[in-house]
């Protein structure tokens, strides 16, 4: 498959376009699990999922079952879900507290660390049977950054900071408002699935023209608590490549944030505790940096399929291709470690209210992507247009962000290297 002509990236007349059967084909869908998938750092959980020795998480990332658990030894590992012996998956529960996996085919049992302690009449193997040998395997390469963890099935992958590149710098400033410096999921999850392709929810993630024509309905309702004037936008800031297909849009938020700025949706008695929390930002990391983590909505995406919504609140999100037309997404909120009670409540609240699978936002999108998905079967239309802001300084509702994945996606398809994601000066 001829994968170069797909992307048309043409700086100096300002034209950027993505071939529609990059969509579509269930052979594009093959080569990008072989490309990027089994090549690129993927997200599988953060720390404190696995509050305590033998916590785990059963994850399934880049087509791969994981078991995501903090050892006895409480050395938080990742480990293929399948048993050694012929094929099994060890852990069938999504979540627990486990000191041991056993097998239920032929019940081998192995310890919270992998390793095999248990073989029914253990006596029938020859002399040359050996339990290490045995135990459950752990991923090829495996990090993690102010808590956030992620693999990689290719032993040759360069480091994981290396690869985060600037994102690492979005990162630190949602840890941060962390006043004790951690954060924390909260517990549940959301699951659904969009019959769309995966790079689509990609684009939208971090798409800010898409906002006012496709949530009108709740930049109403925010108009109608007082949080926004009628008129005002919600996309003055700016978009960035961040390295190896990352980018962010990072703007002001009108309707304040849940963490340090008031705002009417989070009602009147949130005033005193969040400026509060403003003047220890302030003390912490000065006016500017400050003003930077409480004044600022973020949407990040960490190349190929993990998004982190800094906005009402901070929600993680990972998709993953189950076909070329459609996907699986799993969503979590994340707070900083010290909240609970009333404050961590206006933070849910906020959280499912819009970015909920029944909230103002993710309908509105899952509809926008379905439609597309639609679309791409017409006749007449090859190409999609993505050159929205490339004679200009990015802004957040410029296509930049998106460029920038297509361009990383571009090059480890094709299997060339790049130096640059973002559009370089325009020539007119």
């Amino acid at each position: 498959m001829n994968i170069a002509p797909l992307i048309l990236d043409d700086r100096a007349r300002g034209v950027f376009r993505v071939h529609r059967s990059t969509m579509t084909s269930e052979d594009m869908l093959a080569l990008e699990r072989e490309r990027i998938f089994s090549r690129a750092w993927l997200y599988v959980g953060h720390e404190s999922e696995l509050a305590e020795p033998g916590a785990y998480r059963r994850r399934s990332v880049g087509g791969r079952p994981l078991v995501f658990v903090r050892g006895a030894d409480s050395v938080i590992r990742v480990l293929h879900n399948t048993c050694p012996h012929r094929g099994a998956i060890v852990c069938r529960q999504d979540a627990g507290v486990a000191k041991t996996f056993q097998c239920f085919y032929h019940a081998w049992t192995f310890d919270n660390r992998g390793q095999l302690v248990g073989v029914p009449d253990e006596a029938a193997y020859a002399p040359g049977f050996d339990r290490s040998e045995r135990s459950l395997q752990p991923v090829a390469r495996h990090d993690s950054y102010r808590g956030f963890h992620f693999v990689c099935f290719d032993r040759d992958a360069g480091a994981l900071g290396d690869y985060l590149a600037g994102a690492r710098e979005i990162l630190d400033l949602v840890v941060d408002q962390s006043l004790d410096g951690r954060m924390q999921v909260v517990s549940g999850e959301q699951r659904y699935s969009i019959r769309a392709n995966w790079k689509l929810l990609a684009e939208n993630s971090i798409d800010g023209y898409h906002a006012a024509p496709v949530h009108r309905t709740y930049l109403a309702y925010l108009q109608g608590t007082g949080a926004m004037r009628p008129g005002e936008t919600v996309v003055t800031g700016r978009a960035r490549a961040l390295g190896n297909g990352h980018a962010v849009i990072e703007y002001r938020a009108p309707w304040g944030r849940p963490v340090a700025r008031w705002a009417p949706t989070f009602g009147e008695v949130a005033r005193g505790e969040i400026e509060a929390i403003r003047a220890e930002l302030r003390s912490r990391y000065g006016d500017e940096r400050a003003e930077r983590i409480a004044d600022w909505n973020r949407n990040l995406l960490i190349f190929p399929n993990l998004v982190v919504n800094d906005i009402m609140a901070v929600t993680l999100r990972t998709f993953s291709p189950i076909g070329a037309a459609e996907m699986d997404v799993t969503a979590w909120e994340i707070a900083p470690g010290e909240e609970s009670g009333e404050r961590l409540a206006r933070r849910l609240h906020s959280f499912l209210e819009f970015l909920g699978p029944g909230g103002f936002a993710t309908p509105d999108d899952v509809e926008a992507l379905d439609s597309c998905q639609i679309g791409f079967a017409a006749d007449g239309v090859e190409w999609s247009d993505i050159s929205r802001g490339m004679a200009r300084e990015p802004r957040p509702d410029d296509e930049l962000q998106m460029r920038s994945f297509w361009r990383e996606w571009h090059a480890r398809m094709t299997g060339t290297r790049r130096s640059d994601w973002s559009d370089g000066r325009f020539a007119a």
